[in-house]
């Protein structure tokens, strides 16, 4: 009897461990330390520094849905966890919004891309902002641009 119970225990414990390593393996700044820096963290944001130099290429990594902003142009190639593919030429002083996503990015250009994330930690706080905009939708909304310019205000600090 106590076999069967230090058996339930340890695969429910074995069974957690596991998914908490694979969602924090996931975590660009943890897997990525390369390419993706924390610039600042709190309760509410994940702002990140994202460098590619040219040619450079990513393993899969998740990110909670934010706004990217682009600070240096770029042509990027983006694979999703299901191998769909998108080509993006990114402009300097884009944002756009995207969804939570896992993906790999391969820097096609001969130049930097650099660019800022800004991930929403919190899923009520993104609701309630109206962030509804698929990764192809360039306009932000009032809100999202408040979001936005108070989390880089933050991130200055």
């Amino acid at each position: 009897m106590r076999k069967l119970a230090y058996g339930r225990s340890f695969c429910a414990a074995f069974l957690v461990l596991f998914f908490f390593a694979a969602a924090f393996a996931q975590d660009p700044t943890k897997v990525e330390p390369t390419h993706y820096k924390l610039a600042f963290e709190n309760e509410y944001v994940q702002v990140v520094d994202v460098h590619y130099g040219p040619h450079e290429k990513s393993i899969m990594h998740a990110h909670p849905g934010g706004v990217v902003v682009v600070l240096t142009g770029g042509h990027l190639l983006f694979t999703n966890e299901n191998g769909k593919t998108q080509e993006v030429f990114a402009k300097p002083g884009e944002a756009r919004w995207f969804p939570p996503f896992k993906h790999r990015v391969e820097n096609l250009g001969e130049t930097s891309y650099n660019a800022v994330y800004i991930g929403i930690k919190n899923k009520r706080l993104a609701n309630e902002a109206g962030l509804k905009a698929g990764p192809s939708e360039m306009q932000m909304d009032e809100k999202t641009r408040k979001l936005v310019a108070e989390a880089l205000v933050a991130a200055m600090k």
